[in-house]
């Protein structure tokens, strides 16, 4: 079993050790976990024969929104819970040890920028603040609590004030995370034009309906004439998962050693791909390894271009996938 004490073997991951470790887990969820066990005895697939990250079934994300996905019986740390849409049913994703989140995106955060404490963090989350279950939420809040910086938190309709402190931080030199959603950082764009050489402007994605859907490129370049930046950062997370991927610029994403990303074909949901030295396209599956408590091998309603050296772009929604309210932008 899994356990607190166990994390690190799944943190200090090394790229020889992730099929092994991956299918590790597998069988665990398997046997642990009974959403799963009758998701993959449902698709007559053989436990014992699973021997390769291709053959591994990948559960729909969607079954977050009509099941509890959960291995092992707990009672959960933290139930995180989707936006969605009005009237949507929402994701929950059960979380037995929120230690195992916290490291995670931590440690993913220190791999892309560094010490968490040489930032000061501000999140312009505003609809996600109105939720007490919202992961995003829980990560900014504990990520601005490790920055120790007076400056770092959030800030809801503020605008004028975080003008001022954006400002304020831009002259002492301050390095500086504005990480927010992407309506709520076009406002600010819009009423507030300034040079930001010392921060990086993130979004993870989201009008939620305050403003015409834009593609990524669009959103990006208008941010970029706002704060005259070179690059717009971006977070590529979701509810179901305990890992995310970051992108420094033009939407293409990396990875922590413990997530990986295949892509399965459109026409044939169990056809998943090698990864290879060559671009290709298709939906995306996600391993991520963290989701040891719930399940780490997840078939996502997005479609996406996987590149050679595992970096990926998200290329928008499938054809009649649910909407997810926390992106509903269309490449």
């Amino acid at each position: 079993m899994y356990l607190s004490q166990d994390h690190p073997k799944i943190f200090a991951i090394h790229e020889g050790d992730f099929e092994p470790l991956a299918l590790e887990i597998f069988r665990f969820q398997y046997s642990n976990n009974p959403v799963y066990r009758a998701y993959t005895d449902a698709l007559h697939i053989h436990a014992a024969g699973v021997d390769s990250l291709t053959a591994i079934p990948f559960l729909p994300v969607r079954f977050f929104k009509s099941h509890d996905v959960q291995t092992t019986a707990f009672t959960p740390a933290a139930i995180f819970e989707s936006s969605g849409t009005t009237g949507s049913i929402n994701s929950r994703h059960l979380v037995k040890d929120t230690v195992l989140y916290k490291n995670s995106f931590t440690r993913t955060f220190e791999l892309f920028y560094g010490p968490v404490q040489d930032w000061c963090i501000i999140g312009l989350l505003p609809s996600y603040l109105e939720r007490s279950s919202s992961s995003l939420v829980y990560m900014v809040n504990e990520l601005t609590r490790l920055s120790g910086h007076p400056l770092s938190g959030f800030y809801l309709d503020e605008q004028d004030k975080l003008a001022e402190t954006l400002s304020s931080l831009e002259n002492k030199g301050q390095k500086t995370l504005l990480i927010g959603v992407t309506f709520a950082l076009l406002d600010l764009a819009e009423k507030y034009s300034m040079p930001l050489k010392h921060t990086v402007v993130m979004e993870t994605g989201g009008m939620k309906g305050r403003r015409k859907e834009m593609i990524r490129q669009e959103v990006h370049d208008v941010l970029k004439r706002a704060f005259q930046l070179a690059t717009i950062h971006s977070e590529y997370g979701m509810t179901e998962l305990l890992s995310q991927a970051y992108s420094k610029g033009d939407g293409i994403f990396q990875c922590p050693p413990w997530m990986k990303i295949l892509l399965r074909d459109e026409e044939d949901p169990l056809s998943v791909r090698p990864p290879t030295s060559i671009t290709h396209q298709g939906a995306i599956n996600i391993i991520d390894l963290a989701n040891v408590y719930s399940c780490s091998f997840i078939a996502t309603d997005d479609a996406g271009r996987l590149y050679g050296d595992g970096s990926f772009e998200v290329l928008g929604r499938l054809d009649n996938s649910d909407l997810r309210g926390c992106s509903l932008m269309v490449m």
